[in-house]
This record gives structure tokens, C-alpha cells and sequence, in this order.
């Protein structure tokens, strides 16, 4: 058992739960919850961490089974409150090695992809709730530039509900490259944009397409609206003038899954 918070395992957790660099150098990122460790695939866990009152639960004695041997550690509350990125721990936390698409995986996940295109999103909860919604609307992908927030935040994890192990996602250096690619490719950008000429719900998204959406305060860099095929607009009543990163998304998403059930 670990009893010490200066013990170098703990140290490492709680680095991977607080900076994003250093989950880019190990290619490692936490899993906090008893529901999140259930949804996550057992073949990519590195090490374990539970409390000994977890265990007493027979459900959650029942997780461990199938683990390997060295792989599930005990610790105190007080060690797992130290490496834990919430007030109160529930009890698991899972260190994983993080996942690898490319552009192609994404692209043909489905038979006409629909991706989500994100500029800089900065909030991890608006991050995290795309990729949910996104889920649910069955999008084939997420495409992200670089300064976009870190898809393995502890808390874009958390809000993802288990969708960030399902969704393929990818971060590029150079996004209106990628964007010309996928256009040549044969899908239709649609930028969401407040000088859009459309309303959202009069284009037709049943073919290969993107949505384009940008960052919370300034939204979509000049450049990269420019590589839009068309800039579409969520019509607003009373004096609210545009809508959270998130929910816009989620819009989006859901008409184009709406006109291809139909």
C-alpha cells in the first residue's frame, strides 16, 4: 500500500492530472470514477489505484478482475486525494496510455463523415460536451488546432461521460492545411459564423461534411473562415447574439443527424 504522498508514483499522477506537457511527453493521461474506469478499455491501462474501502464493495472488487498482477496498487484516501484532480476522490484512478488517430480514421469511420472542426476552444467543459454531443449526433471525428484546450484535461475527460474513448479526435499543426485536404477530398466546410448568408437549417449535411468552430470570445481566425464553403448562422431571438461554443456545436451536430435519418 501507498501511504506517502511523497512517494514518486503520486507525484507523477498528480503532474498528469495538472500539466498538459506532461501528459504530451509520457502519452499517459488519468481516469478518475468508478463509471469512467468501467468505460475505459482495460488493454490500455498502465496502473490502478484504489482505496481499501473501494474494494469492500463486491462491484468494485468485481473491476479488478482480469487485471494484471502489479498492476492494481492500494492507497490511502489521503494519497488519492493528493494525485486526484476533484475534492472527493471516488475511490479509483487509472493511468492510461492516450489514443492515436489519423486524419484518414476519421475521414472513413463512417460512410459520409461529418466532422467537427474546433479553432482554440478553450474551456474544457465546452471541449468535453462537444465530444459528448458530438457522440450522440454520430459524428465520425474531431479535428483540432494545437492551442485548442487538451483533450486529456482531467475535467474535458469527466465531462466527456466516457465519449472521449469512443469519438476519434485528432490535434494538427497547421489547420487550413488539413482543411484544404478534406475539401479536396470531397467535404463540404460550413463555417459557423455570425455573417452567415444561411441559416444553419438550410444547407444540406447528408453529404461528407465539417462544421468549423471557433474560439469561445473571438470565434473562427480569418483564415480559416476563409476555407469554409459556406458560413451558416444560428438565428437568435431577443438580445442574445450568439451562443456558447458548446451548445452551438451541438445544434449543428444534431440537424445534419436529424437530415440523415431522414
Amino acid at each position: 500500500m501507498i501511504s506517502s504522498t511523497a512517494n514518486s508514483q503520486v507525484k507523477q499522477v498528480s503532474a498528469l492530472c495538472k500539466k498538459a506537457k506532461f501528459r504530451r511527453e509520457t502519452g499517459l493521461f488519468v481516469v478518475e470514477g468508478p463509471r469512467m474506469f468501467e468505460e475505459l478499455d482495460k488493454g490500455r491501462i498502465k496502473q490502478v489505484y484504489v482505496t481499501e474501502r473501494f474494494l469492500k464493495e463486491p462491484d468494485h472488487h468485481r473491476m479488478m478482475e482480469g487485471m494484471e498482477k502489479g498492476k492494481v496498487e492500494t492507497v490511502t484516501e489521503e494519497v488519492l486525494k493528493a494525485m486526484s484532480d476533484t475534492q472527493t476522490p471516488q475511490g479509483v484512478m487509472a493511468v492510461a496510455r492516450q489514443y492515436q488517430y489519423s486524419v484518414n480514421e476519421l475521414k472513413n469511420r463512417c460512410g459520409e463523415p461529418l466532422l467537427m472542426v474546433l479553432e482554440t476552444i478553450q474551456d474544457p467543459g465546452n471541449l468535453g460536451t462537444i465530444l459528448r454531443a458530438g457522440e450522440g449526433a454520430g459524428i465520425s471525428g474531431v479535428i483540432m488546432n494545437r492551442d485548442t484546450a487538451d483533450i486529456y484535461n482531467p475535467k474535458v475527460i469527466r465531462s466527456t461521460m466516457g465519449s472521449v474513448f469512443r469519438v476519434p479526435f485528432l490535434y494538427v499543426e497547421d489547420l487550413p492545411k488539413i482543411l484544404g485536404a478534406l475539401k479536396r477530398e470531397g467535404v463540404r466546410l460550413y463555417a459557423a459564423h455570425l455573417d452567415g448568408k444561411n441559416s444553419y437549417d438550410q444547407e444540406d449535411y447528408r453529404n461528407a461534411s465539417g462544421f468549423l468552430v471557433g474560439n469561445e470570445a473571438r470565434g473562427l481566425e480569418k483564415n480559416t473562415a476563409a476555407m469554409a464553403d459556406a458560413w451558416v448562422r444560428i438565428p437568435m431571438k431577443g438580445k442574445v447574439e450568439s451562443l456558447n461554443a458548446a451548445v452551438a456545436s451541438a445544434v449543428l451536430m444534431f440537424e445534419a443527424a436529424r437530415q440523415r435519418r431522414g
